[in-house]
């Protein structure tokens, strides 16, 4: 049986896209701060549950444990936004914490788990976000995280092209999920929803598993270098509302 770690894993599309890869036969390690959730969710699946910080070595160590040096498939999920403030208002705690998950968190468990993926011949999906592609109001601390991750996939494209592995990036814009934008507003439900008002259909959590798992079964001679998805309703900067 195949095993995938997916990070992140307790809600959204973590967990959207642990369900589908165990769907499809994997054994699923499914890694985020909160136990009571993955483990839930471990069992629902079939899979196992690691409580797993990816900020602190001792947990990611304990991730490593967990994949017995072999994976096949590893999605970089756990990450996140905080606030939306302009520059001159940045709260620098919060950009300091975004990239400590989403860059400097994937850049641990990427380096810890490469041997084990290696010895698999497998691939690493990374999720970014077009925040990576550029800067837009308010979001720099974020977009700024993001594009480290992404320096990261395409220095590591480079580095291990004679390797057998594969190093991809799904990129998604609005994706309409319980908690992303609910953690980014601390809390305000209210200020959250505005995110979706007027979008008839953004984009799901499962509509990005999809995709994932898409790029993660590909035979492996397929590299699927970066995959952008959208919803119809958003072309880059400009979004449809409706009303």
């Amino acid at each position: 049986m195949k095993t995938a770690v997916v990070t992140g894993a307790s809600s959204g599309i973590g967990e959207a896209t642990a369900r589908l890869l165990a769907d499809r036969g994997f054994r699923v390690i499914c890694a985020a701060r909160r136990a009571e959730r993955i483990e839930a969710l471990a069992k629902e699946i079939g899979g196992v549950a690691v409580a797993c910080d990816i900020t602190k070595d001792d947990d990611v160590a304990r991730l490593v444990e967990a994949a017995d040096g072999r994976l096949d498939v590893l999605v970089n999920n756990a990450g996140g936004a905080l606030g939306l403030e302009p520059v001159a208002e940045a709260d620098l705690d919060k950009w300091a914490q975004m990239i400590a998950t989403n860059t400097l968190g994937t850049a641990r468990v990427t380096k810890a788990l490469l041997p084990a993926v290696l010895k698999a011949e497998g691939i690493i999906v990374f999720v970014t976000s077009i925040a990576a592609d550029a800067g837009y109001e308010g979001g720099a601390g974020y977009c700024a995280a993001k594009a480290g991750e992404r320096a990261i996939v395409e220095s590591m494209r480079l580095e291990l092209y004679d390797k057998p592995v594969r190093i991809t990036e799904i990129c998604p814009g609005l994706v309409e999920t319980e908690e992303f934008s609910l953690t980014r507003f601390g809390g305000d439900k209210e200020r959250a929803a505005k995110v979706y008002a007027g979008v008839a259909e953004p984009l799901t959590a499962d509509d990005i598993a999809d995709a994932i798992v898409y790029m993660a079964t590909r035979p492996s001679r397929v590299n699927i270098d970066r995959l952008t998805i959208r919803p119809r309703a958003q072309a880059k900067h400009k979004m449809h509302r409706e009303g």
